[in-house]
């Protein structure tokens, strides 16, 4: 991603409605559906400023991975040690069998070989363990957010499952969310294609606009795995090898 974009993530990843209920909504996911032995280890590729850390770390140890130098060393200090450098697919000095969970947080949709990646991820997992995936949804929504993010591709559920079994992975759970906000994230979406004027909409809205999407996003804690969701934003999966 260009360098704007992380900046604005280690400003915003505190606050933004955004990442506060997407966190919530993974944890909750993780204690759910995943349920991680005791000090389990944990490894986020493509971890960014390392807001994810928090939640990651309720559930074991946690390693990270980032190419980014800024934004590694945010992760770092956040973390309090070292994040790594490691590239995927290859994954250099990422011992194999080493996770029980691997979290890939909107990272797969900025690999362009993703089943490469995915073949590679499978393989660092202990048995037993679990891949956490969320990616962006719907190739039609694809807008100026992905082309300044440097996506390859936004994700429907029969896509993401056709890499995911080509690596030899399965899928656990699959399911749409941000699917309350869906409608006015279409039609934003839509009205943007329609004028031509896109935005990469991912600045911080006022403050009262920013606690209600936060408390609309943050109710599908209690939905996300639970009740089936058939549209949303993005798309999360927790995937095994067994």
């Amino acid at each position: 991603m260009d360098r704007i974009i992380f900046d604005r993530m280690a400003a915003l990843d505190q606050t933004h409605w955004w990442y506060v209920a997407r966190r919530n909504i993974l944890s909750d996911l993780i204690a759910r559906e995943i349920k991680p032995p005791k000090d389990a280890q944990i490894l986020e590729i493509g971890c960014g400023t390392g807001h994810n850390f928090p939640v990651l770390t309720r559930f074991g140890s946690v390693d990270g991975l980032e190419i980014d130098d800024s934004a590694r060393a945010i992760a770092s200090e956040r973390l309090g040690r070292a994040v790594g450098s490691a590239r995927l697919p290859e994954l250099p000095g990422i011992a194999d069998a080493s996770y029980d969970l691997i979290a890939l947080l909107d990272v797969l949709e900025h690999i362009e070989g993703d089943l490469a990646a995915l073949t590679s991820i499978k393989a660092k997992l202990r048995p037993g363990g679990r891949i956490l995936v969320t990616v962006p949804a719907n190739q039609w929504m694809w807008s100026a957010h992905d082309t300044v993010h440097h996506h390859y591709r936004r994700y429907n559920p029969g896509t993401l499952g056709k890499v995911v079994s080509a690596a030899g992975l399965r899928v656990k759970m699959m399911s749409h969310f941000n699917s309350l906000l869906f409608p006015l994230a279409a039609a934003v979406r839509i009205a943007g294609k329609v004028t031509g004027r896109e935005e990469a909409d991912d600045a911080q809205p006022a403050a009262p606009l920013n606690g209600l999407f936060k408390g609309i996003f943050g109710l599908e804690r209690h939905l996300v795995g639970r009740v089936p969701l058939p549209f949303g934003i993005s798309l999360v999966a927790v995937l095994a090898a067994d």
